[in-house]
Parts: C-alpha cells; structure tokens; sequence
C-alpha cells in the first residue's frame, strides 16, 4: 500500500535493525485519514469471504480493525491484555510475548462474542515474530470459529511471523513489507524486488 509506505518513510523512526517507531500515527498519535485508507485496503483485500467478525487485540490493532470494521460492516472484537472488573465470565485466553516490549500478557475474549459460526478476520498493527496473530488464532480456534485470514499493517519481513502463520495455512495480507532496518533506512520488499528487476 504505497500511502502507507510513504507514510512510514517520512514519519516512521528507525531505532535499530530490528525497531520501527510509528507513534506519530499508529502506536500513540494515529492518523484518522490513513486509518480509513487502511481499512477499505483490508475490505478490498478480504472482499468476499463472508466474514462476519474482526478480532484483534489492544490497543494498537483496534484503530485499523474498527475501520476494517466499518468498511465491512461487521462487528470488531479485541482482546484485552489486562484483567477487567466488568469482563470476568467464560474468557478465553491465550499467552502472548511481545518482542518489543520484552514481557509476556495473557490475552483474554469473552466467547459471548466469537462462536462456531463466525468467520473471522485477524487484524494487527505489526507482525515481527507471529506470536501476537498466534495468539488470536488461537483464541479463535478454541471458539469453533474460522480464521479467514490474517491483515497486518506493517509487517517486518526479515522476522519469521509470516513464515510461521503460513505453515499453518493462514492466508496473510501485509500492507507494507519491511525488508530490512539496517543502517537506520526502511526498506520495503517491493524495492528489494525492483533493484533485482534492475
């Protein structure tokens, strides 16, 4: 999706081979506009496989999901990382390590929310490891429910998140493939690709 790579070019900080910082609008400060655009993306992408539910987990998937959402006009489901006084009943959970916070949370859906007969889309900010979509899918599974596919809004290519959710037969839809950090420059799968072509 070239608005977003473009979008991660002029605003995304490089902290090390390995981070992408995009506070400034997906992580902390987010671009409504870009998030709508993003949205009808995963819409487009999926377009036709019945989904009926969106499921991601909080806090940074739940903007593109909810515009994901509204373009498919469907409901958007999250799992909460901490514990709520309100949400206590029939839980399902999953453990989830995050690579860049370095700590591991169990994630957490009330199955009044998902069952047998939903199809569902996973959406995420980043895929780096796999672990946070592992996760989700796992929670799904425990429901009955199928796992359509897998939307990522930012994936970092050169970790084996894809690798490993493809091995399991799940369809991946990455909006910006990042094929390397170094040298505190992204650069994309698709201008890897090019420079061969060349």
């Amino acid at each position: 999706m070239k608005l977003l790579e473009e979008k991660i070019k002029k605003d995304g900080m490089v902290l090390n081979e390995h981070v992408l910082k995009v506070d400034s609008f997906l992580n902390h400060q987010l671009d409504p506009s870009l998030m709508n655009e993003i949205g009808k993306e995963f819409a487009a992408r999926f377009n036709g496989n019945g989904i009926t539910k969106i499921v991601t987990i909080e806090s940074s998937g739940i903007a593109p999901a909810v515009m994901a959402g509204l373009h498919m006009m469907v409901p958007v489901v999250f799992a909460r990382k901490k514990k709520s006084l309100t949400l206590t009943d029939d839980l399902l959970t999953a453990s989830v390590y995050s690579f860049t916070k370095n700590e591991t949370n169990e994630i957490s859906v009330s199955k009044k929310y998902v069952d047998a007969n939903d199809k569902v889309l996973i959406i995420d900010d980043f895929l780096a490891n796999g672990e946070a979509a592992l996760g989700l899918v796992n929670i799904v599974q425990q429901t009955g429910a199928e796992v359509t596919g897998i939307g990522i809004v930012i994936e970092k290519s050169f970790q084996n998140g894809s690798r490993k959710l493809q091995d399991l037969g799940l369809r991946v839809e990455s909006l910006a493939q990042i094929a390397s950090l170094t040298n505190g420059e992204v650069t994309f799968i698709n201008e890897k690709v090019e420079e061969y072509i060349k």
